[in-house]
């Protein structure tokens, strides 16, 4: 509670919450008095109140004003006028203007008359709340009265006779002031006579017809005035309707609806203030407890739909044990994946890349370079100078692979790659000699050397038949054999995480690390040869390719996924396969999202239990979408054009969900880069490290969530480590460039 009003005033509450208050006196006597539990939901204004008991009806009401003891007015307001909202757009909120303080910086001082100032010196509150103390029924009384007083002590009424009753506050009541006026003139008189007497007052009848006069200027006052607020709340909902309708006002209190002629005057007023609204009033008829009930009611519902949110959700929140947990459980498979003779076989392949050497700033030429790791093919033309001449420039051409190609043979497949590489020739009129190439091959090998990599198995929905188990450096020779129109000379089969580190090593020395978070999932890392056992050689260093996104398919992973991680996986084109990555890389995360979407649904917790169509169809929610949606405040209108038609609330629910999503995949490939960046240290032996990774990949540069979710999670468990992310510029082309440039530089040395 802000402050009190209406002469209440109870010490030690203000500044406190009055629902803690109310719960803790609710608990206190239910232990003592009876054996039941009462939990307070929701504490409501008054004003609002009443127009929630008649949000029943076909339309809600816009507005509610009471004038009362107290008066207020709350009206709808669009979400997306109010500042710092973080509702969604289209929706609404009922806001409190508490409108009775208005003219507390002396926007009414014209207004106030000496009566007005009399009643405020009286009151608990001085010179606060000043539209309330000239409007509202217990102050229009006192006003009565302070003049009343005033003009008998000035000897202009009943014979200047001032007795003590008349200067005692609450003497005077609202049905006093009423009554003089309400009844036929006759009886008003008597009325007025008859209260007057009761105060002591011996009044005469021109008395009492100047007390009649008195009372009906001061209500009248009363209604002009609070006609004036509503005027202008009336006309700010209607300057922003695009449509404008009628307006539905609920009028409660009891000098509104006690007293016909106010309601008239306050009416007749607001059309003249505000001929361009039209306004339909109702009365109040259950009033606020009503409204506090149904208040209570919604509240129970949205909590109950609260707790079923973070029921499904919970298995997505991973604990910092959970995470360390996984970590160290990484960090063991790269040690079993490394080992000659592992104690049990690592789920990491820890792939030699025979990449033994970073760029050192002295590579020189023309290469070419191929990128095969998603639906797009790219066909690059990188010339390497100094950095004093510009450094790298890139040609580059975009060709997309159609799914039946990527399904079909894998002499189809690499025709089709070598169809586009003849394209990209004749465009940019290349000359027939062979240009070293470097060919980007993101899909896991056993890479006997720099230019020979067997095909382990397909990922990101690649199914074409007579590849595994082959040299895709030789499939692509002779598929250029077979067209016999260009010629090349691979010099370097790539993964595409090595390509990402090697673009990033060209611009900063320290980086060791390449990290792909995009169609699928990889890391990779410059290893210290004593450590590769699978290979003889025990001097300097060598790339190895992690192929993390494998880890888990041997079960380690059990505890961390959930249901949908299941469905998800049972239905892509690999099964139990790539389990790290299916919890992490773009190709996955939006069907991780749509499982959970239409559980929630069956839960009646979204879309008012309503299975949307739109949300049966596969992929409706991509990797950009789910970026889309991280970024921006509001995301009702990202859903609705993907025929979701959902409410406020259900847009909020779906961000949540999107949000719970990503930060799970970011947590656990941290997890991943934790491990990495700690072998590297421990290799160095060094107490701190400072090592730069190089990433690439949508899912990292299209979400900013993601990405500083990654990098908070890495310096949470690699404390010892210093890591910075550097994003890579075009990492699979121009590293697969750099890497052929690498090899022909020390090749020439």
């Amino acid at each position: 509670i802000r402050k009190w009003t209406k002469d209440f005033r109870w010490p030690g509450v203000e500044g406190k919450d009055v629902i803690k208050l109310l719960q803790t006196a609710i608990n206190e006597n239910c232990k003592v008095r009876v054996n039941y539990q009462i939990e307070v939901l929701a504490v409501v204004n008054d004003t609002l109140g009443d127009l929630m008991s008649c949000s029943s009806t076909v339309r809600p009401c816009q507005i509610g004003v009471m004038i009362d003891a107290g008066t207020n007015c709350c009206y709808m307001e669009d979400t997306d006028c109010i500042p710092g909202s973080t509702q969604e757009p289209r929706g609404h909120m009922y806001i409190n203007t508490e409108w009775g303080s208005f003219g507390n910086n002396g926007e009414l001082n014209e207004e106030v008359t000496e009566f007005d100032l009399l009643v405020d010196k009286e009151s608990m509150d001085q010179g606060k709340c000043r539209f309330e103390k000239m409007t509202s029924s217990y102050y229009v009384r006192e006003i009565v009265r302070i003049i009343l007083a005033n003009l008998s002590g000035n000897a202009e009424l009943f014979n200047g006779v001032l007795t003590p009753t008349l200067l005692i506050k609450g003497k005077l009541t609202l049905q006093d002031v009423v009554e003089s006026n309400f009844y036929p003139k006759s009886v008003g008189l008597a009325k007025t006579k008859s209260f007057l007497s009761r105060l002591g007052l011996v009044a005469s009848n021109q008395d009492c017809f100047h007390v009649q006069e008195i009372c009906k200027a001061v209500y009248t006052r009363s209604a002009k005035l609070s006609a004036a607020g509503l005027a202008a709340i009336l006309a700010h909902i209607h300057e922003q309707q695009q449509h404008p309708e009628r307006m539905i006002c609920l009028m409660s209190g009891d000098l509104y609806k006690s007293y016909p002629l106010y309601s008239e005057i306050l009416q007749q007023t607001l059309k003249e203030l505000v001929p361009e609204c039209s306004v339909k009033f109702i009365l109040s008829d259950e009033g606020s407890i009503l409204g506090a009930a149904i208040v209570a009611a919604v509240e129970a519902k949205l909590r109950n739909h609260r707790e079923g949110l973070a029921q499904v959700l919970a298995p997505f929140k991973l604990s910092i044990v959970d995470l360390e947990r996984l970590r160290n459980g990484i960090r063991q498979e790269m040690d079993n994946g490394l080992s000659k003779a592992p104690s049990k076989k690592s789920c990491l392949r820890m792939l030699p890349t025979f990449v033994c050497y970073l760029p050192d700033g002295s590579e020189r030429g023309d290469f070419l370079a191929l990128d095969l790791g998603g639906t797009n093919f790219r066909v690059l033309m990188v010339h390497v100078k100094s950095q004093e001449e510009g450094g790298v420039h890139i040609i580059n051409e975009i060709y997309a692979i159609p799914p039946e190609i990527t399904q079909s043979t894998g002499a189809q497949l690499f025709d089709h790659i070598v169809n586009c590489m003849v394209d990209f020739h004749t465009k940019h009129g290349m000359s027939e000699n062979a240009l070293p190439l470097g060919f980007t091959f993101s899909f896991p090998c056993n890479q006997i050397s720099l230019d020979k990599g067997i095909l382990l198995r397909w990922t990101k929905g690649f199914s074409a038949t007579d590849c595994v188990g082959e040299d895709v450096v030789n499939l692509l020779r002779d598929a250029v054999q077979r067209q016999k129109t260009i010629d090349v000379d691979v010099v370097a089969l790539v993964n595409d995480t090595v390509g990402t580190m090697m673009s990033c090593a060209y611009l900063d020395h320290n980086c060791e690390v390449g990290l792909i978070v995009g169609t699928g999932c990889n890391a990779c890392y410059m290893e210290e040869m004593r450590n590769v056992g699978t290979l003889d050689s025990n001097d300097g260093r060598m790339c190895i390719n992690m192929e993390c996104g494998a880890f888990g398919d041997d079960g380690c992973l059990e505890h961390y996924i959930t249901p949908y991680d299941d469905i998800v996986d049972k239905e892509s084109l690999n099964p139990s396969q790539q389990r790290f990555e299916k919890m992490i890389s773009g190709m996955y995360l939006g069907e991780i999202v749509r499982y959970v979407l239409l559980e929630l649904a069956s839960r009646n917790i979204l879309f008012k239990g309503h299975e949307l169509k739109g949300l049966n169809n596969k992929g409706i929610f991509p990797t950009k979408l789910l970026s889309d949606i991280e970024n921006r405040q509001h995301v009702y209108q990202l859903l609705e054009e993907l025929g979701l038609p959902v409410s406020p609330e259900d847009a909020k629910v779906v961000k949540e969900v999107c949000h719970t999503v990503t930060s799970r995949a970011a947590m656990m490939c941290a997890a991943a880069v934790a491990a990495v960046v700690e072998k590297i240290r421990e290799n160095k032996r060094m107490t701190k490290l400072e090592v730069t990774v190089g990433v690439d990949g949508t899912v990292y540069k299209m979400n900013p969530y993601f990405a500083k979710k990654l990098q908070d999670t890495v310096a949470l468990l690699a404390p010892s480590c210093n890591v910075k992310f550097l994003l890579s510029e075009d990492g699979s082309g121009k590293g697969a460039a750099l890497i052929a440039a690498v090899a022909c530089r020390t090749k020439i040395s």
